[in-house]
């Protein structure tokens, strides 16, 4: 089993940025369908953004379209999700994870790591 890490979670103010980053040693991202996932306590896993195999598409649901951006660093092999005007609903543990049915696919992760957890305050 590949091993993903997630980092740049943390506590951030109504309206905020923060920006996400999922790397690998393992493999290179940019062969895979990789996608950004996030869930709070009590509800199901969803997917919020993904990005295909290079130099595939990009994908967002509508809850952050416009204000989160997927990328991915093909020569750091690191994928990011850049998130712009944080709201109170975006809180949540933010996992990444390869994409087995593709992107947004049957929206279906593998491959999961501990995740990163975000949240928006007052």
């Amino acid at each position: 089993q590949v091993q993903l890490v997630e980092s740049g979670g943390g506590l951030v103010q109504y309206g905020g940025s923060l920006r996400l980053s999922c790397a690998t040693s393992d493999f290179s991202l940019s062969d895979y369908a990789i996608g950004w996932f996030r869930q709070v306590p009590g509800k199901e896993r969803e997917q919020v953004s993904c990005i295909s195999r290079h130099p595939g598409p990009t994908w967002y649901d509508d809850s952050v379209k416009g204000r989160f951006t997927i990328s991915r660093d093909n020569v750091k092999n690191i994928l990011y999700l850049e998130m712009r005007g944080l709201k109170f609903e975006d809180t949540a543990h933010y996992y990444c994870a390869t994409l087995p049915t593709g992107c947004p696919g049957l929206r279906i992760g593998s491959d999961w790591a501990q995740g990163t957890q975000v949240t928006v305050s007052a």
